[in-house]
């Protein structure tokens, strides 16, 4: 039996191009989903599953996210002075909480790509599996997407990514695992990715949605890729190609996560998943229920409302 998995990875480098102008001088990570900036959905979920050691791979414009997590005792103060006591509350159990997880933070160097940040961080990690999970996901769901993961390589062994059920239609949105087995239970026995195929293309009805458990044979690929990418300067570096490459020779598993996927990399999408999160809050949601029910066909409220 492995180890449990105790180290996570939160890649948090990226420019966030497709939300611009929003992310000029906001990192994308730190935009609001609900009433939390979306990387706090990530290191909840990471902490709940027992992760005690995450790495943030970070670059510059930043800072936010550090402040974010960092403590503050002295506003903490304040606000208890003031008798503010719920908002005191709040401030301290985020500091609590990267606490749990044991949050550090890297800056991100070398070739372009989201292999690169696994890379870096896994030169600390030693032989040790870790999780993967991207910043702009929330997943709803009653056992973690994190923890789904961890069962699964516990059960296996070997790399995981996460897989959700896909209408064949949007393949040309995902990566889509070719599967070679179907082992119950959600877990999927597969030799690769396909990146983004056409439908009839596409080799099954599931798409890779982020979220991988990466295993010591994961980052050697990562490493070689790098290398080659230094003695010719092309290209980037991707954690899929690597996953490929490992899985021509290698076993890799697919787990069929249990819940609702939010991604919020994209406007649409990015809006789709405030307003799931603020419906499903007990005290948000019957406010937006009534305000949808009082908006007339053209967007504007009633006269009455």
């Amino acid at each position: 039996m492995p180890s449990t998995i105790r180290r996570a990875v939160i890649p948090a480098a990226g420019l966030g191009s497709r939300l611009l102008p929003l992310t000029k001088a906001i990192p994308k990570e730190m935009l609001p989903v609900g009433d939390k900036p979306v990387i706090e959905h990530t290191v909840r979920e990471l902490v709940a599953s027992g992760i005690t050691d995450i790495t943030i791979v970070i670059s510059g414009g930043k800072s936010l996210i550090q402040d974010h997590f960092r403590p503050n005792p002295a506003l903490v103060a304040q606000l208890r002075a003031d008798g503010k006591t719920a908002y005191a509350d709040a401030v301290q159990e985020i500091a609590e909480l990267a606490a749990q997880g044991h949050i550090t933070y890297l800056d991100q160097h070398g070739p372009y790509g989201n292999g690169t940040p696994v890379l870096n961080a896994a030169r600390n990690f030693d032989d040790e599996p870790m999780l993967v999970l991207w910043p702009d996901d929330v997943f709803v769901a009653e056992v973690p997407r994190a923890q789904q993961l961890i069962r699964a390589y516990e059960a296996t062994n070997c790399p995981v990514l996460a897989l959700m059920p896909m209408d064949p239609e949007h393949s040309q949105r995902y990566g889509v695992p070719v599967v070679k087995e179907d082992l119950e239970g959600g877990l999927l026995r597969i030799t690769g990715l396909m990146e983004k195929p056409k439908p009839e293309d596409a080799p099954s009805a599931y798409a890779a949605i982020g979220g991988y458990v990466i295993t010591p044979g994961i980052v050697d690929e990562l490493r070689e890729q790098t290398q080659r990418w230094y003695d010719r300067r092309s290209g980037e570096i991707y954690l899929t190609d690597a996953i490929n490459a490992y899985a021509a020779t290698r076993a890799v598993y697919g787990q069929v996560i249990s819940g609702r996927w939010y991604d919020t990399g994209n406007p649409a999408d990015y809006l789709v998943a405030q307003m799931a999160t603020a419906l499903a809050h007990p005290e948000y949601g019957p406010l937006l229920r009534d305000l949808a029910k009082n908006l007339d066909a053209a967007g504007r409220p009633d006269a009455g409302v």
